[in-house]
């Protein structure tokens, strides 16, 4: 049943991701699907997982950054339980944080000059990521070099402990709740799970989302027995169009146990696990009669929580800050569309969004009734503008 699609404008975007980005070698392989309420309408998988290996339906992705919403929501059942509230202070689970400053100056050889925060930072700001921490890849200020000396994001690093406890040693490079950096914000939100649960971060999501939801493939670290589902991994290459940057099988990092439990972005899992987390989304919190989160609470979620009810283009200070993400604001763990026309996207004003640094990507609209999910395998996600390409012809095909 179409449900409204006009199904040959929905193959000109497989048509045009085929001839755009597979046939010239820019990604390795695609897989799209697009849903409406619980239904698949649209499901289109090409290209090579690994040389000479067609990539198959059940294919298995690294989906980076798509794990930061699974952390927001295990976080906000959480709150929904009265463990946690959004204005807490983040040091009433974190107390080694209560003496973070604010950056003045230094960095490198040279000792940091700090100032105290005007107002303490709170678990909200860590999940609408206006903490003022920062990303180590983001290569603008002494801040993100600290982070780049540490290590602290790196899988086979130290553990979420201590990530916590080399955070506590630097600045934040703004006083939170007055700008919005992504950053490793949902890392750390990570952490505080663990410390209220008492149970390691997979356990949390196992019990709590993974297992209610019938998501059986998605991991931080890859079972070997799965390994064979699991495609090589890219990095853009201006030369050659992209390198290896993970092989995928056996030999990935991922099928490796992971040091750091990365809620922010160390999650694998497949289209269809995807599909079902989305479907839950679009469901107002619940699934096939599991309810995840209350309506409410989602609602809460997807609503625009960024200072003064800016957009990222006004309020970022580095990624997203572009012309096209003004109209784009950010809830609690998802950006959420403002004003489709300030966007100069097609859609709708409610829906929300998010993806990975390896291209993947996913947006549900309420309004609409759609699901659109985009898997491959490329760093970085900017590196081609493919998510805007199939959004816009994604809403030239619904009547």
């Amino acid at each position: 049943m179409s449900l409204g699609f006009d199904k040959a404008r929905l193959r000109r975007i497989d048509a045009h991701i085929q001839a755009k980005y597979l046939d010239t070698g820019r990604y390795p392989h695609a897989d799209l699907l697009i849903g409406c309420g619980d239904d698949i309408i649209h499901r289109w998988t090409a290209g090579e997982a690994r040389a000479g290996e067609t990539l198959k339906d059940d294919a298995i992705f690294r989906i980076a950054s798509m794990t930061k919403p699974v952390t927001s929501i295990a976080f906000m059942q959480l709150v929904e339980e009265g463990k946690i509230a959004l204005a807490d202070p983040v040091h009433r689970v974190l107390p080694e944080w209560r003496n973070i400053g604010v950056f003045i100056s230094g960095g490198g050889n040279t000792p940091f000059v700090t100032r105290p925060t005007a107002a303490p930072m709170r678990m909200i700001d860590l999940l609408r990521h206006t903490s003022g921490l920062t990303y180590s890849f983001q290569e603008r200020s002494n801040i993100d070099a600290a982070y780049r000396k540490t290590g602290l994001e790196r899988f086979d690093g130290g553990d979420l402990e201590q990530l916590v406890a080399t955070l506590a040693g630097i600045p934040l490079e703004f006083d939170p709740g007055t700008a919005w950096n992504y950053s490793v914000s949902t890392d750390v939100l990570g952490a505080i799970i663990q410390r209220i649960e008492g149970k390691s971060l997979d356990q949390v999501y196992r019990e709590r989302v993974f297992d209610p939801l019938g998501m059986k493939d998605t991991h931080f670290q890859l079972p070997p027995e799965k390994a064979d589902r699991f495609g090589d991994c890219y990095v853009y290459d201006p030369k050659t169009t992209k390198k290896l940057y993970d092989p995928g099988g056996a030999a990935s990092a991922w099928v490796r146990t992971p040091k750091l439990l990365s809620g922010g972005g160390g999650l694998v899992s497949t289209t269809a696990d995807y599909h079902r987390f989305c479907r839950m989304l679009l469901g107002k919190g619940a699934l096939e009669g599991a309810r995840i989160v209350a309506p409410h609470t989602l609602a809460l979620m997807t609503a625009n929580h960024l200072p003064g009810d800016a957009d990222l283009a006004t309020l970022s200070k580095s990624l997203f800050s572009e012309a096209e993400n003004a109209g784009v604001g950010f809830g609690l763990g998802f950006a959420t569309m403002l004003s489709p026309a300030k966007a100069m996207v097609p859609g709708n004003a409610g829906e929300f969004y998010w993806g990975g640094m390896f291209s993947t990507g996913f947006f549900v609209d309420p309004v609409d009734d759609v699901i659109m999910i985009f898997m491959t395998q490329l760093m970085p996600s900017n590196a081609y503008p493919v998510r805007r390409e199939i959004k816009t012809m994604l809403y030239a095909a619904l009547e």
